[in-house]
C-alpha cells in the first residue's frame, strides 16, 4: 500500500559481478541463474501459494507469498543491455523489456526490439500486452553546453569507477565525452529541448511507452539531481506526452 499500486520490478542479469561470491554463486552460471530466478519470480507474482524445485536455491513447499501487490499482478520488466538472447527471453516470457541504452547510435537497438516482438508473437503474447521502455543516463541544464560542462567531471568519475571494477585503466577524456553526448547519440545530456529531441527520435525507432532517466550518477550533488528532475518534469515530460499521444 506504500505506493498505491505504483511499484514495479525491472529484473536484469546486471552489469557487475561482485554479488556472486557474496552469495556463493559461480559467474559461469550467470545466465542459468537469471533464467531460473526470473521464471520463479513470475510464478511468485502469479500465485499466492507455490511449490517449486530448482537448481540454485532451496525448494518451496506450499509457500505463502505475501504481502500481495495492490494490483492483480506486479508489473515485471526484464532489463536488456545489448544481447539478443535477453530480448528474446523478455518476449518469450511476455514481460516488459527495459533497454539500457547508455551511448552510441540508438539505431543499433532496433534489432533487439524486433527480436522481442517476434519472440513474443511466437510465444502467443498479444502485441498490446507488450511494453518497451528505454533507460539512460541523463543530465539537464538550461543549455546543452552548461549541461555538458557541469556533468563531465561526474560522468568521468563514474566511468573511472566502473572501469576499475572491470580491471581496466581507461579514463574518459573530454573528447570521449563530447562524442558520447553528441546530438545524434543515446546519452541524454543537454538542454530540455535536446532531451526532448533525443527521446522523440528514439520513440520513432522503438515505439516505446516509457523513458526512465537515471540522474544520480558519479557523485552528483543532490541539488543538481533535484534541478534535473524539475526540468524533466516541467519542461520535457509535457512535450513528450503531447507529441507521442498524437
Amino acid at each position: 500500500m506504500v505506493s498505491d499500486g505504483r511499484a514495479e520490478i525491472i529484473a536484469g542479469r546486471g552489469a557487475f559481478v561482485e554479488s556472486f561470491p557474496l552469495f556463493g554463486y559461480d559467474t559461469h552460471d550467470y545466465d542459468a541463474l537469471f533464467s531460473e530466478n526470473i521464471e520463479l519470480l513470475l510464478k511468485l507474482n502469479e500465485h499466492e501459494k507455490l511449490s517449486w524445485n530448482g537448481r540454485f536455491r532451496s525448494s518451496l513447499n506450499a509457500a505463502e507469498i505475501s504481502p500481495r501487490p495492490v494490483q492483480n499482478k506486479l508489473p515485471i520488466w526484464v532489463g536488456v543491455g545489448g544481447t539478443p538472447d535477453s530480448a528474446i527471453r523478455a518476449g518469450r516470457l511476455g514481460v516488459g523489456m527495459a533497454m539500457a541504452i547508455l551511448g552510441g547510435d540508438p539505431k543499433r537497438f532496433v534489432p533487439l526490439v524486433d527480436a522481442y516482438r517476434k519472440a513474443a508473437a511466437h510465444a502467443g503474447h498479444a502485441p498490446e500486452e507488450l511494453c518497451i521502455g528505454v533507460t539512460g543516463h541523463c543530465y539537464l541544464a538550461s543549455t546543452t553546453q552548461q549541461a555538458k560542462d557541469e556533468f563531465f567531471p561526474y560522468y568521468s568519475n563514474y566511468w573511472a569507477y566502473v572501469n576499475r571494477q572491470r580491471g581496466m585503466g581507461f579514463r574518459m577524456s573530454r573528447d570521449d565525452f563530447e562524442q558520447m553526448a553528441a546530438a545524434d547519440t543515446a546519452l541524454f545530456v543537454g538542454s530540455p529541448q535536446q532531451i526532448i529531441e533525443k527521446i522523440l527520435r528514439q520513440h520513432e525507432l522503438f515505439g516505446h511507452r516509457r523513458f526512465l532517466a537515471q540522474m544520480d550518477i558519479g557523485g552528483l550533488p543532490f541539488q543538481k539531481v533535484m534541478e534535473g528532475i524539475e526540468l524533466l518534469a516541467s519542461e520535457v515530460a509535457p512535450i513528450v506526452r503531447k507529441e507521442t499521444c498524437k
